[in-house]
């Protein structure tokens, strides 16, 4: 019976941008370093939604210390919300469009990088959150954002250049929502619970968040007139959002918001519809090991 040590490689074909032949080859190059760095190696595409939780759920059952997420923010949630609270830790190796929570760590974009990073770096401790008992580990929120995420995943392509032209037809359209937030009513264009600083794409929307702190960061976007949309476009992508007369943040643990009927939210740009007008969002500190 060999004694060394057993690594998964959750790979989901669907992910970015990228072809299912070039994620094959990202597969064999995945296995050649593993067995190379005398591991016992195993990888497997996922075939339909939830699969990664479910491999991944069965992976720490066996007992294996790393599992890799092969795909984009979607796969990587699916696979780290089986391996929160566990002693086996996550390896992200990012293709997908956004690679937000990827961007936040540091972890390299070119994929033959990620997984040697993911195969020889060591397990590091991350906060994780939940809203309304979804996990999310980049960011989630309501508002403007999970407008678009919604609008986003009805897209055939996926990709930056989709996704900014379907957050601008959005816009141009979209009309803030009031939610009652700490007991006050307030109409708001976004509203945000930041585990890590990014969207994705490097647009920061958090830009002083701490992944490790305990808490989240509540940035709150309020209306603004259709002359600011360019300047706080900019001050997303320069990292200075929170320099704007328009973004305010507070750091909390948990947080209630409620809306009147049905409330479209995203969990790490998952677009989800919560059928009351109840969200509930917490952090969980400490819950997940990340490979760095």
């Amino acid at each position: 019976m060999s004694s060394r040590s057993a690594v998964l490689a959750i790979i989901n074909p669907l992910s970015g941008t990228t072809s299912v032949a070039q994620k094959a080859l990202l597969q064999d190059a995945f296995m050649r370093r593993a067995e190379a760095l005398d591991y016992a190696p195993e990888a497997i595409f996922t075939t339909h939604p939830g699969h990664a939780t479910e491999l991944a759920t069965d992976a720490v059952k066996r007992g294996v210390n790393r599992v890799l997420a092969i795909g984009g923010d979607g796969t990587i949630n699916e696979t780290a919300q089986a391996l929160r609270r566990s002693a086996t830790a996550l390896g992200i190796v990012p293709i997908g469009s956004g690679n937000g929570l990827a961007r936040h760590l540091g972890i390299p974009l070119a994929p033959p990088k990620a997984i040697e990073r993911a195969l020889t770096g060591r397990p590091v401790v991350i906060d994780s959150g939940e809203i309304n008992e979804h996990p999310f580990f980049c960011t989630a929120g309501l508002g403007f954002e999970a407008y678009v995420a919604h609008a986003f995943a009805r897209q055939p392509v996926r990709g930056l250049p989709t996704y900014i032209r379907t957050a601008f037809n959005a816009f141009l359209g979209y009309k803030p929502p009031v939610f009652l937030l700490d007991g006050q009513k307030q109409k708001l264009f976004s509203l945000t619970f930041a585990n890590a600083g990014q969207f994705g794409n490097n647009a920061w929307m958090a830009p002083t968040a701490n992944i490790a702190d305990g808490r989240l960061e509540q940035c709150e976007i309020r209306p603004f007139p259709t002359q600011a949309a360019g300047v706080l476009t900019w001050r997303l992508f320069n990292k200075t959002l929170n320099q704007s007369p328009y973004w305010r943040g507070t750091s909390v643990t948990k947080a209630t918001v409620e809306a009147d009927g049905p409330v479209l939210i995203h969990a790490d740009g998952e677009p989800l519809t919560l059928p009351a007008g109840q969200v509930n969002v917490r952090v969980l500190p400490g819950s997940l090991l990340v490979l760095l």
